[in-house]
């Protein structure tokens, strides 16, 4: 009998031996902090585990041998690790989780010059982060049109029937209210800014930043709607060496590829392109929706890592483009006396870029930044020349110091436009110089509350009408309330201005025929005073994790400069915009929905009078759902719907919905995709004919909707050295 007790007493005491346990505390892998309710699982046994309050978490009976263990939480990106038990240390293992697309994420913005968390800063900025841009990139590689078209309170708005050409408007008003910048210095100011959408590739961008509202203190004159900030990508570690072809049913062709590598005290990155697309006319009308255009791009950068305090950077961005619509007779060389209209835009654009930081032993540092950019265009239609070169420069030092609760910013910049007319030669001739100085401080009152303000100086040459020193002083002052763990709002406002200009929406449209020359010194400057306020809730919402956001916004623009006959005049009265948006985005694990809604009411104030301003959709809705396992696949579909909107000729352009999907397979070293935009045909061109007079003589009406119609896109992305 004793024997046999023995027997058992072993086994039962190997079978305890054998059973091991899992103890591990999961955090954030950004802000290090506990992730209560996190949860472990080992698929293979069936068995896991939720983190207590404070992120700790137990797993008990594991068998010896080695087992994959997932981790999960709502708002994060699962992870799976391999361990072999017994364990060698029995000690909590400290793991951790990244956010899910970038809802919580280490976002750092550059916009306001601190370089600061995303979530830290008072000033609303809405930020598309590299993996929304990758998508982007493959649904549209030749511009960034569409990613401006589909953001909530930005529309693209078409000053051509037949070139292609457009502008973006930020919350209802005009394009020239908008900066465009690239890495903090504007590239596409005045002349130049004509064709900046249709000319930028999204796929050497790392992020691009929205600034919606006066933000005229930040950057100076000319961002009374808000700012946009294109961020360009940087050499990392690990070298990258990427390719990409793509090829439309609209007769289009892209070409990128795109090199960057970091070396001790040196890197680069380099990233050249060639986009081609034939004149294509879905309508029949014999007018080209798409003209016939060949682009040429070449951005070489040189990055300097001197020692651990000097850094600088070199890049130069240079544009070659023709392009070429009209009757599609004409472009396919069979003109006679009827068929002859046609516009041609060349343009060329070249411009250095110059950034040098300086860090000081304390929390400081010096910055200091130039570009000087040159841009030619000559734009040709039957009995018409309209060419010019514009000569532009832009340069900043500035000083920012962090302290533990208050971080400062100060600089100087001088910003210079002179635009000269070749044909017809002097006519719009023009030369304008801005200096400027500026203060802004972030004062952390409170662990929930802090306080950003600045004060903005600009002295201008010529001075405008009315401002006889040129001396415009912009206020701007934000707010950041952190109300709990879950929500947060932003509250601010300031002023801003725009010097007079002829180059706008209205001069694009009538292609420069019918415009009188500018005196700025007769014309007053457009004076801006705007206000938003926003309230953001993240957290968990049953198994998913929910972001929303919900803004109000309003711009009072005196004196508007407007077109009347042949001349720009400022308006008697002032433009409001006022309205709001909604930004929702749900995740489940794979599974990610998102809805915007965008409702703007912009009016015209002109001789006590109030009229609804044209080529504005009160009511705009965009919704996206995606499904993607990270680096294998990416599936999603996408829905728009634009409301009724007011022409100028006092007729209703109708409401419209557009669909489109897209498929992406991601291997180690190749990605192939194919996208569909606006499914069910949604064309301007379907329910009207775009041309009211006659084939020689044609009169466009205002474009509001697609022209293009279905156009379908595949492509590859080769990838040949890649980021680990």
């Amino acid at each position: 009998m004793k024997p046999f007790l023995l027997i058992i007493y072993m086994l039962l005491s190997t079978a305890a031996i054998s059973q091991n346990t899992f103890r591990a505390v999961i955090r954030d892998d950004k802000t290090n902090l506990t992730l209560a309710g996190a949860t472990a699982t080992i698929p293979d046994l069936k068995i896991g585990a939720s983190a207590d309050s404070g992120g700790l978490l137990t797993i008990k009976n594991i068998p010896n041998g080695k087992y994959r263990i997932q981790l999960s939480f709502i708002g994060y990106i699962s992870t799976e690790k391999t361990f072999t038990f017994p364990l060698k240390e029995s000690a909590p293992l400290n793991l951790s989780l990244e956010p899910n697309g970038g809802e919580l994420a280490e976002v750092v913005v550059q916009s306001t010059r601190t370089n600061q968390n995303l979530r830290d800063i008072p000033t609303r900025i809405e930020v598309l982060p590299l993996e929304e841009l990758d998508e982007k990139g493959t649904m549209k590689p030749g511009d960034i049109k569409m990613l401006l078209g589909e953001s909530t309170g930005i529309a693209v708005q078409a000053t051509s029937a037949v070139s292609g050409s457009a502008s973006f408007r930020i919350q209802g008003l005009d394009s020239r209210y908008t900066q465009l910048l690239k890495d903090g210095m504007p590239l596409y100011q005045g002349f130049s800014g004509g064709l900046s959408i249709l000319q930028i590739s999204p796929l050497d961008l790392k992020q691009v930043e929205f600034i919606k509202g006066s933000a005229s203190t930040l950057y100076g004159g000319g961002a009374i709607a808000g700012l946009v900030n294109l961020i360009s990508k940087t050499p990392e570690n690990e070298p990258e060496l990427t390719f990409l072809l793509n090829g439309t049913t609209a007769k289009g062709t892209d070409a990128s590829g795109y090199y960057a590598q970091k070396w001790k005290h040196i890197g680069t990155t380099i990233f050249g392109a060639y986009n081609y697309n034939g004149a294509y006319d879905p309508s029949g009308q014999g007018f080209s929706a798409i003209p016939q255009t060949t682009r040429y791009t070449f951005n070489p950068k040189i990055f300097l890592y001197m020692d651990e305090h000097n850094s600088g950077w070199f890049g130069v961005n240079s544009t070659y483009e023709n392009r070429y619509g009209g009757d599609m007779q004409v472009l396919e060389g069979n003109s006679d006396p009827i068929h002859q209209y046609f516009e041609r835009n060349r343009s060329y654009r070249v411009s250095t870029q110059l950034s040098f930081t300086h860090k000081f032993v304390s929390n400081s540092s010096l910055n200091v930044k130039s570009t000087v950019g040159y841009f030619d265009r000559n734009l040709s239609m039957p009995g018409f020349v309209f060419a010019g070169h514009e000569l532009s420069s832009f340069s900043e030092v500035n000083y920012v110091n962090h302290a533990e609760r208050s971080d400062w910013v100060a600089g100087a910049n001088l910003i210079t436009d002179n635009f000269t007319t070749t044909n017809p030669a002097n006519k719009y001739n023009y030369s304008l110089t801005t200096v400027g100085a500026f203060a802004q401080n972030t004062f952390k009152a409170y662990k929930w509350f802090s306080l950003e303000s600045g004060l903005r100086a600009d002295y201008n040459t010529p001075a405008p009408n009315g401002k006889p020193d040129g001396v415009f002083l912009l206020p701007r002052v934000n707010g950041l309330f952190k109300i709990s763990e879950h929500f947060t709002s932003r509250v601010g406002g300031g002023l801003g201005y725009k010097m007079p200009t002829l180059f706008n929406d209205e001069s694009e449209q009538d292609g420069y025929q019918n415009i009188a020359p500018l005196n700025i010194g007769a014309v007053k400057a457009e004076r801006s005073a705007g206000a938003n306020a926003d309230i953001t809730f993240r957290g968990a919402l049953g198994d998913a994790f929910i972001s929303l956001n919900q803004l109000f916004f309003y711009t009072h623009v005196s004196d508007p400069l407007v077109l009347q006959n042949t001349s720009f005049i400022n308006a008697p009265g002032y433009l409001t915009s006022k309205g709001a948006e909604t930004n929702i985005k749900l995740s489940m694990d794979e599974l990610s929905f998102y809805v915007g809604y965008t409702y703007i009411d912009a009016k015209q104030h002109f001789n006590q009078q109030i009229f609804t301003q044209p080529l504005t959709a009160k009511n705009r809705i965009s919704f996206d759902a995606t499904y993607e396992i990270e680096g294998q696949l990416r599936a999603g579909i996408e829905s728009f719907y634009t409301g009724q909107q007011l022409l100028s000729d006092g007729t209703i352009g109708q409401g419209y919905i557009t669909f489109g999907a897209l498929i992406q397979k991601m291997w180690k070293h190749l990605d192939v995709f194919i996208n569909c935009e606006n499914i069910t045909d949604r064309r301007q061109s379907r329910w009207q004919n775009i041309n009211s007079g006659s084939i020689s003589n044609p009169v466009f009406r205002e474009i509001y909707a697609p022209l293009d119609g279905v156009v379908v896109n595949a492509g590859l992305r080769i990838k040949v050295l890649k980021k680990p």
